[in-house]
């Protein structure tokens, strides 16, 4: 975990990239006013990106050549980023369920990525150790499938741009209320402002197909590799949130739905 300067948070810092020629550097990354990174704001109101992934953009297609390759040699080291062009990386904001192919991948580098969610797929990459999002200020959670990664151990995250994060524990999105039917509801196509994400099918605990359940969206903070996230929890049924492990120390011990939920005080400095 590493958090020295993000208090000057949209510079343009993608160490990843700094080897390349000066026509493929990044630009300066997008910026993200969901919550201040630099002072706490424990009454912000946040809520989740809405944005939806352009999937016909040329950064995206670009991507799924490159994790079809990458899945293809058994490669162990993946830094999609630096084989995109600074236009191609703008493009990106989430990732693609084909991740899930990339069962070799053991450092995965999202180093400086506009990204603003991760798929639960992420949890089928079984080899990885080493996860480094840093600098990815519009990614503020994770899905509780990262925990599904057995070997992962190390990972560099940028703290205060999480929420709950312990620096300056801005509040948690509040999530909807919970079903226990989506007949009413397309798992497949939802409104990421209101869900965290466009599409969910299976439990994050279980693996039961949603469409054939409930969904029940709980938070949870949990140390994962290096780090404590954040995490979304879709789960089928209340009997699946009831199985979740407790919170990590030094946040809230037992899932929550977000909003007013009351949290430890910050450790601002």
């Amino acid at each position: 975990m590493t958090d020295e300067a993000e208090s000057g948070l949209h510079l343009n810092r993608r160490g990843d990239t700094s080897d390349l020629p000066l026509e493929r550097r990044v630009p300066r990354q997008r910026t993200c006013s969901c919550f201040s990174q630099s002072r706490p704001q424990p009454r912000a109101r946040v809520g989740f990106h809405g944005e939806r992934q352009d999937t016909s953009a040329p950064g995206w297609r670009h991507l799924l050549e490159l994790i079809d390759e990458a899945a293809a040699d058994g490669r162990e080291e993946f830094r999609p980023l630096t084989q995109l062009s600074p236009e191609e990386r703008q493009q990106i904001i989430t990732l693609p369920p084909s991740i899930a192919r990339l069962t070799a991948v053991k450092h995965f580098v999202l180093y400086g990525s506009d990204l603003v969610r991760i798929p639960p797929e992420i949890g089928a990459m079984v080899s990885l150790e080493r996860f480094t999002p840093y600098t990815s200020y519009r990614l503020h959670w994770f899905p509780y499938e990262i925990t599904r990664c057995p070997n992962l151990t190390q990972s560099t995250v940028s703290t205060r741009a999480l929420f709950g994060n312990y620096k300056l524990r801005p509040p948690f999105p509040q999530l909807r209320p919970s079903l226990d039917s989506v007949a009413d509801l397309e798992p497949g196509n939802l409104d990421p402002r209101r869900w965290g994400a466009t599409v969910t099918h299976g439990c994050s605990v279980c693996d039961r197909p949603i469409e054939q359940s409930g969904l029940h969206q709980v938070w949870i903070s949990l140390r994962v590799a290096t780090d404590v996230l954040p995490l979304l929890v879709n789960a089928c049924s209340a009997a699946c949130v009831t199985a979740l492990p407790g919170g990590a120390r030094g946040y809230n011990l037992v899932p929550h739905k977000g909003g007013r939920v009351h949290q430890p005080a910050a450790a601002w400095d």
